[in-house]
């Protein structure tokens, strides 16, 4: 059995929104999906009364959800279940034998940013997570964008964006950003030398990242931008706009090698500008 895409279900519009995504995508690779509601009632077990209510709102969003889902793609096999215990430590448990993990983005029907928990399962998830927002369905979207930075986990991101967009028949743009505006030295100025062999360097970067993708993708369009003066997550936020997918490795080359989920890819979920997938590394087998 194939691996299916697992959605996290709430009461939200991006929720709704995530499963129509998980949905379409779901049809196109002939995967399954499960729906799945995470019932976390850990501060009202002294409370019986509210803790059945809780449950029998989630089992009740279940259904509601399915038949929703059913009309968008008939065709998809498609299950749902009600799992106690947090969003986070729900979905990390279902995403073991998962090929995605989909999540809504926005505000949750008790209070508080669905965010949140967004950023937790995609720190946490062994499998990729996508994050929708409301912004998912919008008309005249082009194009995937994949942030590059050279890392490991950025070369896998770029493999993954690289296949998404051959499959859908998109363009792919690797977009490479590093400094910010305190990177510019002005001409004439010392240091002026080294920020241009940096810019260089960077550039080599990008060149070396894209490099193979002809080969394996013969008629992919690749478009390569280099962002000399912009903070990696401005650039990618303001380039994804218009974009049909972001993606993003879960951790770039950053100083903080240890945080499950870097800067970068923290701070563009929290201003999510297009469909966001956030991907995991995978083992590189390497020659004995």
């Amino acid at each position: 059995m194939k691996n299916p895409i697992v959605v996290g279900v709430d009461d939200t519009e991006t929720g709704q929104a995530a499963v129509s995504w998980a949905m379409h995508r779901a049809a196109a690779l002939k995967l399954p999906v499960v729906l799945v509601h995470a019932l976390d009632d850990r501060w009202s077990y002294e409370n019986y009364a509210t803790s059945e209510q809780l449950r029998k709102f989630g089992l009740e969003l279940l259904e509601k959800v399915k038949a929703q889902a059913i009309e968008t793609e008939p065709d998809v096999e498609l299950n749902a279940k009600q799992v106690s215990g947090s969003i986070g430590y729900v979905l990390r448990k279902q995403s073991r034998k998962a090929s995605m993990v989909v999540i809504g983005s926005g505000e949750s029907w008790f209070g508080g940013a669905v965010t949140d928990r967004a950023l937790q399962v995609a720190a946490v998830a062994h499998c990729p997570v996508a994050v929708i927002g409301t912004n998912a369905g919008d008309g005249g979207r082009q194009g995937i964008l994949v942030g590059a930075d050279g890392s490991e986990e950025a070369t896998q991101a770029v493999a993954f964006a690289a296949a998404e967009a051959d499959r859908e028949g998109q363009a792919l743009t690797i977009l490479h950003a590093f400094g910010s505006p305190r990177f510019r030295v002005p001409e004439g100025m010392p240091g002026r030398d080294l920020a241009v062999r940096a810019a260089e360097e960077e550039r080599v970067i990008l060149s070396e990242t894209a490099a193979g993708l002809a080969e394996s993708y013969p008629d992919l369009t690749v478009h390569q931008v280099l962002a000399v003066d912009t903070a990696p997550a401005k650039a990618l936020v303001e380039a994804a706009q218009n974009a049909r997918l972001l993606v993003l490795g879960s951790r770039g080359r950053g100083a903080f090698k240890r945080l499950l989920m870097g800067s970068t890819a923290h701070a563009v979920l929290t201003q999510l500008p297009c469909p966001t997938i956030i991907t995991r590394i995978s083992p590189v087998k390497r020659g004995q």
